[in-house]
Order: C-alpha cells, then sequence, then structure tokens
C-alpha cells in the first residue's frame, strides 16, 4: 500500500483572481491524513471552509465553482490539478478571496511551490479505487463524453474539436501521473476571441492580460473591438500571429491547448475524493462534463465503499475458538451462536458462526425450507460484540451482558444451513461505565446479510 502524502511547510502566493481581478493571497498548509484537500476562506467571518468534493459544484461557466452554505470558491481546477499531478493527497489551501490568483494561466506557479516546499509521508494507507469495468457520462446537448476503463495507472486522453480553423482537431495524452508536473502543468488557459468580446462586456476577466491566457482569434477583429481590447488589457499594440494567436505570445506546445485540457480533467477529477486507478479517455471535455463525471464517480465509490464485503482468512488459526470463547461468555447450548473470534482490536471484533442442519431453531423454522431467524442473527452478532465490552474488563467470568437498545436492524439476504457467516462489530463511541454501542454486520456467500446498531451493558453477577 501506498502511505498518504502532505507537504512539509506552509507556502503562500499572491497574484490576482482571473474573473475578479482582486488581488489574492493563497497559503497551502500541511494537513492531517485523510483531509483531502480543503479550501479555507481566511477572509470570511469564522474562516469557513470547503471540501473540494464534486457535490459541492455549483457553476461550471469559465472555470469549476464551489459552493457550501453560500462560501463560494472560484476556478479550483489549476490549484487541485498541481496537488494531483505533485502526488500530494492532503492539504488545507487558505485563501482570502473567492478566487484563487490566476498566475500564467496553468499550474506552473503552484507545482513549483509544492516543489519548493518538498513532500513528507504519513502514516496512513492511500485509498485508490480501482476501475474495474467501464464507467461513463455523456453530455447529450454537447456530446461530450468521458469514459473511464480498466487500467495499471492513472492516465487521461484528451481529444479537443471545437470547430474551428484557428484550433481544428488536437489530442493529449498523459501515460502516467508522474508526466504532468513535466509535460501538462505549465499549459495555460485559453479563450476565442467572440468569448473574450462576451467576458469584456459583462465585466468578466478582470484580471486577465495576454500572459495568462491564450486567445485564438476566431474571427475577423473589427477596429472597434481592437480598441476595446487594447483598452482592457493595457497594450499600445495588439497583433495577430500567424498562427492565430493574439499578440506575441508563445505557444509551449502545438497542442497546448488540448493539454490544458486535460490539465483541467486533472483538477476536476481530484473533485472525486478519491485517487483513482484507471484510464480516463474524453472526447471534448468541459468542466460542466468533468464535474458530473465527478459525481458520478463519487456516488460509485461510496456505495461500493458502504457495501464492499470484507475477506477473512477462515484457514488462518483464530484468535479464540470456541473453548476460550465459551470460557469468556455465559451463553451455553443450545444458546451459543458464535463459534470463533477471528479479530479483535480495541474498537472492533470480527467472529464466525458455521450454520449447520443440526441447530434446533431449524426444525420449527420452517419445516421443509429451513431459514435461520433473523433474531438469531442479530443475537449471534450481539453475542461476537460481548466478546469485546468483556474484553475490557479483567475478570469477564464474573459478568453477564445485556441488551439494552437495537436501532435499525435491516436484513438483506437469507441464511440457510450450511452458510458461514461473519460478522464484524465496530464502536460508536468508547466503553463508558460497561456501555457499549456498536454498529454490527453480518456477512455470509460474499453479501451483506444483516446490519444494526446495538448497544449493551456488562453487569457484574449478584
Amino acid at each position: 500500500m501506498v502511505k498518504q502524502t502532505t507537504i512539509k511547510e506552509a507556502i503562500s502566493l499572491e497574484g490576482v483572481g482571473l474573473h475578479t481581478g482582486q488581488h489574492v493571497k493563497m497559503t497551502f498548509k500541511p494537513a492531517p491524513v485523510n483531509n483531502g484537500y480543503t479550501f479555507v476562506r481566511v477572509d470570511l467571518e469564522g474562516s469557513p471552509v470547503i471540501e473540494a468534493d464534486a457535490n459541492y459544484v455549483t457553476n461550471t461557466q469559465r472555470g469549476t465553482n464551489l459552493e457550501k452554505l453560500g462560501v463560494k470558491i472560484q476556478t479550483s481546477e489549476h490549484v487541485l490539478a498541481a496537488f494531483v499531478g505533485c502526488d500530494v493527497d492532503n492539504v488545507i489551501i487558505e485563501i482570502n478571496a473567492s478566487e484563487p490568483p490566476i498566475m500564467d494561466g496553468s499550474s506552473k506557479y503552484f507545482v513549483e511551490a509544492i516543489e519548493k516546499v518538498g513532500i513528507i509521508t504519513q502514516d496512513a494507507d492511500r485509498q485508490v479505487y480501482v476501475v474495474k469495468e467501464v464507467i461513463s457520462f455523456t453530455d447529450e446537448n454537447t456530446g461530450s463524453e468521458i469514459t473511464i476503463i480498466p487500467s495499471d495507472e492513472y492516465c487521461v486522453t484528451a481529444m479537443v474539436d471545437f470547430g474551428t480553423k484557428v484550433l481544428g482537431t488536437q489530442n493529449a495524452t498523459m501515460k502516467s501521473i508522474k508526466d504532468f508536473k513535466a509535460d501538462f502543468s505549465n499549459c495555460r488557459t485559453f479563450s476565442f476571441l467572440h468569448e473574450l468580446e462576451g467576458l469584456l462586456q459583462h465585466g468578466l476577466i478582470k484580471g486577465g492580460d495576454l500572459n495568462n491566457a491564450i486567445v485564438y482569434v476566431d474571427k475577423e477583429i473589427s477596429p472597434e473591438t481592437m480598441e476595446h481590447l487594447k483598452t482592457a488589457f493595457g497594450k499600445d499594440n495588439i497583433t495577430v500571429k500567424p498562427n492565430g494567436i493574439l499578440d506575441n505570445l508563445t505557444l509551449h506546445y502545438p497542442n497546448e491547448a488540448a493539454r490544458h485540457k486535460l490539465l483541467d480533467i486533472v483538477g476536476d477529477l481530484a473533485l472525486i475524493g478519491t485517487r483513482i486507478q484507471g484510464k480516463v479517455i474524453a472526447n471534448k471535455p468541459g468542466h460542466f462534463v468533468n464535474t458530473m463525471f465527478a459525481k458520478k464517480m463519487s456516488k460509485i465509490i461510496k456505495n461500493e465503499q458502504r457495501n464492499q464485503i470484507p475477506v477473512y482468512d477462515l484457514n488462518k488459526e483464530p484468535l479464540m475458538d470456541i473453548t476460550k470463547i465459551l470460557a469468556m461468555l455465559p451463553h451455553r447450548f443450545p444458546f451459543i451462536l458464535v463459534d470463533r473470534i477471528l479479530e479483535m482490536t480495541d474498537s472492533q471484533v470480527v467472529g464466525m458462526k458455521n450454520v449447520t442442519m443440526n441447530e434446533e431453531f431449524f426444525q420449527g423454522h420452517f419445516p421443509g425450507a429451513p431459514v435461520m431467524p433473523g433474531v438469531l442473527i442479530v443475537e449471534a452478532m450481539a453475542q461476537t460484540g460481548g466478546i469485546l465490552i468483556l474484553s475490557s474488563v479483567p475478570d469477564p467470568e464474573n459478568y453477564l451482558t445485556y441488551f439494552m437498545k437495537i436501532d435499525n436492524v435491516k436484513f438483506k439476504q437469507k441464511v440457510l444451513p450450511g452458510d458461514t457467516l461473519i460478522f464484524k462489530l465496530e464502536l460508536l463511541s468508547p466503553i463508558r461505565r460497561g456501555i457499549c454501542h456498536m454498529q454490527a454486520v453480518a456477512y455470509a456467500n460474499g453479501k451483506l446479510v444483516a446490519e444494526a446498531e446495538l448497544m449493551a451493558q456488562i453487569v457484574k453477577k449478584n
């Protein structure tokens, strides 16, 4: 397993927001394990936190914009792409405005800041979602599509076609995330002249100049538009190069537009909240389709994690066999419903029961169609939890365990003779005064069969 990472120390950058034109100070700070990427608006009362979560995306016009409880972060994608590309898992991003500084329109300066302070390994495993089947999202209105397929590592292909002669069709491929810093992080954002005119008319891109955006001239520039651009960019003269680029900006790559779209994909998919292993293929990508795909992936991953069935080696010598269990639990035939304890820590326990036709309850439940009663599955989970709570005292043989409460009980599958039941119980709160509050689940045949919240108390025998 690869360990999580964060930056070694804090580092700040300053610049202007592309659309707001505000002077912005942004500080990257080390974060604890499992923090992920979090923005902190230090300019607002209480310094509210906005997690980099696809479910907080509210707008994708000219960037990926997040909003939580009325607090906004605009154009988050370039910053997030830098952290993914530099292999950083956890970071706190303090910012004194709604929009990160645009810098040169790429992730280059963010990457350089991360490399300047360095990265440290943390004491927690990185969670990676391994893609096992094809997953896709299509925007029916635009025809934009993103698909992810199984792969040995995280790689991305972006195919761009805007139907204009000046840009044409471009492709870019990142074979490994290790290639991001050298081949994609310095690729700048771009716009078409017709889009630029509209943005200027609506008072946007106040922080833009010809050094932080590539402008593709896809139409003839009228004298009025030329004067407007001179005023907007503070230039005495503006020209169009033979390659159709406004002013004297030089492309880093012939396909820099496609490479920047790939950069955007990396940043937008950071909102999934989990590293992914798979090959992303994006046709006409944009922030809307990127973030909708991120939302879909996030939902799929959370559902799979919620329903993930743990695997235990039943051939391994158990932590406790039936003899040791009987020495701790007061239950006896025919009501001892756990055969082995496989694992146990201070906060969780895993037990096992082999269900056979010899169980007495099968005589009446039901003749000709034997099914283990749900109430006994709950009892078996409770007995397993009883091992955990009794292990918290030095003399468990002197205590009895009593149910106090059972909540949220659900039965998902039938349990039949021949099944092997696995019980896993985790503390929902620390054991206090002999009271134990646990989340309990039961599995059989690779499926969840039952779940419940249990509360029990151990009481000393008279």
